[in-house]
Parts: C-alpha cells; structure tokens; sequence
C-alpha cells in the first residue's frame, strides 16, 4: 500500500505491533499462497476514504499505515480505485461503481489471508456477496449510526435501516464495534460475535501549548466544536446555547455557508489540519461534542489530549469514552454539560494533566492496531483458488 508518513510516535507504535502482535502465522507456511515465510496479507475494504475527513478515514488510514510499517502486506480496496459518483450534497463523499468480477480478481491477484470490510456501502456489499458466496469468512466493522444517520437525513425510519444493518453484519465472523454501548446495541438486534475495536490518539501532535490568545485572540472562554458541519452531526444545537464568551467551529460540509450566515459571532474557521488544527485544540477552555449518531468521536480524545474536558450528550461514544471519569460532563442538556465542564476546568476539579493521562493510559494507537489484529479470522484461499 501506499501508505503516509507515520509521525514518531506512531513510529514508535509500529514496533511494538510488529514486536508483540504479528500472528498471522499460517503465512510462514511452505504452502502458503506466495510462498513461505511471505509477509501476511490483509485486505480491507472500504467506501469511506479520502477526500473524506472523519474517524473511519482516519482509523483506517493509522491502522493500515501501521500495519504496513510493522511489516504486513496491506491492500486497500477504496472509492478512489474505480470510477465513482458523488453523493448529492456530499461531494467528498464518492460512490464506486465495481463489479463481483473485479473484487474477484482482486482477491485472486493479491490472495489474502484475511478480508476485512469496514463499510456497508457499495464497495462493501460486493464484497460481502463475493465472500458469502464463496464460503470465505471475512470480518467486518460497525463505524456509524446509519439508521439515526440516514433518519436525520432523509427522515428514513431507523427500523427499516436496522433491519438491513443486521442482515449486512450477520454473514460477518466477527464484527468490531469502538464501544461497549454500540456492543450492547448489536446484540440487541440478535448479532453475535461482536468484539471491540477502540481507536487512539496521537499525542505527539495533540498535546497543550502556550500563547493561546495568538491562536484565538477572541473573547474567553472558547468552547470548541470541531467535525463535519451538517444535519447528523446536530452542531446546530450547540450555536444555539447561551455562553459566554466565543464559540469556535472548525470543519466544512453542506451547512457550513448557512449557519456561518445564520450565526454571525460564531468563529466559523473551516477545515484546518495537523499543526494548525493542534492549536485550536490547545488555545480552547472545553470542547463541545453535540452528536448523538457517532459510534466514538475520535475528535474528544483530540481535544482530551490537548488539556480540554468534554461536554456531551450521554449517549454510545461519549458515554464509553467520558463516563464517569472526571475528564468531562455528560448531561442531557448540553448547556449544563458545557458550563459544568467550564467551571470545573476553571476552578481546577479537572486538570489537563488528568485529561491527557487518561488518553494516554486508555487510548494508544499500538492497542487499537493490536486489537484489529487479534480480530480478524484467517484463512487459507489455496483451495479456493
């Protein structure tokens, strides 16, 4: 795979993957498919990739990363290898047009020994037709709330939307969720086999800094929210609470024009990334996380890392990562959650170096690798093929 530079501490990660979790030992066999002693071979699918800027993306993209450093043999089977359609209003977001045969000659060429498909779009329900019929197990991963997604996007009942997401992962033979709660939610439906697959941070690049008033030079507080700007990702509950001080948002999507409009003194920053987007994170006082349709939100271990405390609704991501700890405030209105984090950060009950600890001691990208790695079911495709 083509895979981006991985930063030192991410580095520093991909050894201990490498040293403590290659398992795939069933490569090293003389009958292996490339080969003995060949490198093991994953092949994970995905409608979610770049242009796109969210936690699948970038999950997907440090775990394959790290995989690769750490000496396995990665395809990604992505949007951007075929030709595609953009989704109305979701231009970032592109819709592949493939066939069995060509997932079918994929496998063939590359003959991996474990399949892993991380999305119940197109690409993946090929994918899952080609496995399924073929008798090849294959594992895959529950990333969004679609039934609350698509219902606040096109008001499609979540029961019918559930009923297909169990059918998608029922033929899976093992299925990741980042959460205990969506865990819960599965089984409910009548899954099984449901193991976790939490997520990481990096805190090399997220971490505290000084001159907050040169990064942000507006009226304290700031309350941060940073995400997607549309309909599921329920910002516009936040633009409406009565704070002092300023409210900064920083994202793109199909609202962002519209609510810069609608809410003149919120800071409407637009998609910042790496060393600018770390910044933000630091010169902020709380981070406000108002999504109720998100499976984790990779963005508040961003924001704990960087020193702040989290206000959310209680709800599967927010409740897993926060719960009790004292880190944040859950609450069903997220005025109270927002102030109370506030307050508490100011008057010292939640510090930044609790915050960053708890990251630190719960949230590594080496335990998310390891876990992904200890998941998949493993097969041998040389009967198949």
């Amino acid at each position: 795979m083509n895979s981006h530079n991985l930063s030192p501490s991410h580095q520093k990660e991909t050894k201990q993957v490498s040293k403590n979790t290659r398992h795939l030992t069933s490569t090293n066999s003389p009958n292996s498919p490339n080969g003995p002693n060949s490198p093991p071979r994953i092949m994970i699918v995905s409608d979610a990739w770049h242009p796109q800027v969210n936690g699948v993306v970038r999950t997907l993209n440090i775990t394959a990363s790290m995989l690769s450093k750490a000496g396995y043999q990665i395809e990604l089977v992505t949007p951007n290898r075929f030709q595609t359609t953009e989704v109305p209003f979701y231009p970032e977001i592109k819709l592949a047009h493939c066939s069995i045969r060509a997932i079918e000659e994929i496998v063939k060429r590359i003959k991996p020994h474990a399949i892993h498909i991380a999305t119940e779009g197109p690409l993946g329900m090929i994918t899952r037709h080609f496995a399924v019929s073929n008798g090849i197990p294959f594992t895959t991963s529950y990333h969004t709330r679609f039934p609350e997604y698509l219902y606040h996007l096109l008001r499609i009942p979540p029961a019918l939307t559930y009923s297909a997401v169990k059918w998608f992962h029922s033929a899976s033979a093992q299925i990741m969720v980042a959460t205990e709660s969506v865990k819960k939610d599965l089984e409910k439906l009548g899954l099984k086999n449901i193991a976790l697959w939490t997520r990481g941070v990096n805190t090399k690049m997220f971490y505290p800094r000084p001159n907050k008033e040169n990064v942000l030079p507006f009226p304290r507080p700031i309350f941060l929210n940073v995400g997607r700007i549309s309909e599921e990702k329920n910002i516009e509950v936040f633009l409406k609470l009565d704070l002092p001080g300023t409210k900064v948002v920083v994202g793109d999507g199909p609202l962002l024009t519209t609510l810069k409009n609608k809410y003149p003194n919120v800071v409407f920053t637009g998609k910042r990334h790496g060393e600018e987007l770390a910044s933000i994170y630091a010169a902020s006082d709380v981070f406000a996380f108002p999504s109720k349709t998100d499976t984790f939100g990779n963005v508040i271990l961003e924001a704990l890392a960087s020193g702040l405390p989290v206000a959310a609704y209680p709800v599967a991501g927010p409740i897993d990562v926060i719960g009790k700890n004292k880190v944040g405030f859950l609450n069903n209105d997220l005025q109270k959650a927002v102030l109370d984090a506030y307050f508490a950060k100011s008057s010292g009950f939640i510090s930044q170096n609790e915050c960053i600890s708890f990251v630190k001691e719960n949230y590594t990208w080496t335990k998310s690798t390891k876990q992904f790695l200890s998941n998949l079911v493993t097969f041998n495709l040389i009967k198949t093929y």
